[in-house]
Parts: structure tokens; sequence; C-alpha cells
């Protein structure tokens, strides 16, 4: 299974309305193919009541394998439902590694 497909099966825990697991490694100096760089973005009733440091310490729990082995890094976008229409079901964009050209 892929790094990226058992990010996605890990986060179903969460009962995402919308979910969205983006392999963003091409955007870093990495090798071709690589699974290390992730922007992830959850939208869950779970989160509801939760400060964003909370939301992410869920996160880490989950993909505490991940994290300690193969990914380098997540970018975390995470949402309630009425978080999440009220940003018109949008996240920000992520920004080019600077050291991706070289």
């Amino acid at each position: 299974m892929s790094i990226q497909a058992a990010i996605e099966e890990k986060l179903q825990a969460l009962e995402p309305s919308y979910v969205a697991v983006e392999n963003e490694s091409h955007r870093h100096a990495v090798p071709a193919n690589s699974e290390t760089h992730f922007k992830v973005t959850v939208v869950s009733e779970h989160f509801q009541g939760l400060m964003p440091v909370k939301r992410h310490q869920r996160l880490y729990a989950l993909l505490a394998d991940e994290l300690a082995g193969p990914v380098h890094a997540l970018a975390l976008h995470l949402y309630t439902p009425a978080e999440w229409a009220s940003r018109g079901e949008g996240r920000p964009d992520s920004p080019d590694c600077r050291g991706a050209g070289a």
C-alpha cells in the first residue's frame, strides 16, 4: 500500500465529510516518486470545540507511524463542516520549496 493510501485509510477514523491527501513531494528537493511531503485537508465534526493545536495533535497521533518513518512534512488544513462552508470549501495553496529546483 502506498503511504498516501495508508494516510487516507487512517483518516477515516475521523469520519470526515471531506478528505483530501495530496502528495506534494514533487514540489520539494526529493527523489522522483517520493512520498515525503503531503497536504492533508480534513473536514470533520470531530474537530468541533477543538483549538487548532488539538486538531493537529489528533492527526499526529493517527499518523504516528508515517511521521516516524517516511513522511517528512504535513501541511494540515483541518476544519469543522461550518468552518469549511464559511471558507467556500477551499484551503490555501502550498508554496514551492526553495530547494525544489536545486
